[in-house]
């Protein structure tokens, strides 16, 4: 996967939360759409409405979408700094840090578009690069 892509509501908005609130590094990008360095692929943004009419789907946007987006980081402090930033970001804290059944630590929050993000700490699971 290289890039994934959120329908918005709000774009400006969506730019703020991500860019100024979460601190993710914006490409540059049209105005009609905004791109965001991840680890290991992009993040964009993009009108709901347009991204619905462009797919030939109703924008209907009701009921949980069947997935999440997942950020894994290096401690159970960290999640608990990352739900932090992104609850005074605008986020709602859907689900605070907490131990898991599997042995690692996580919470969920969701964006101002309501996508529900986890963010956990799993010993096993690898981070990123610099864990190479």
């Amino acid at each position: 996967m290289s890039l994934l892509t959120l329908g918005v509501r709000d774009l400006a908005r969506s730019v703020r939360f991500y860019e100024q609130g979460l601190g993710l590094p914006r490409m540059p990008s049209p105005p009609e759409v905004a791109f965001f360095t991840l680890n290991g692929t992009w993040l964009g943004l993009y009108g709901r409405q347009a991204m619905a009419e462009e797919a030939d789907v109703a924008d209907d946007g009701g009921g949980f979408a069947g997935f999440t987006i997942a950020h894994n980081v290096h401690s159970e402090q960290e999640v608990d700094q990352v739900l932090a930033q992104a609850e005074a970001a605008g986020a709602t804290m859907v689900k605070p840090g907490h131990r898991a059944h599997w042995g690692g630590y996580l919470g969920y929050f969701s964006d101002p578009d309501g996508f529900l993000w986890e963010v956990a700490h799993n010993p096993e699971f690898w981070v990123g690069p610099e864990d190479n």
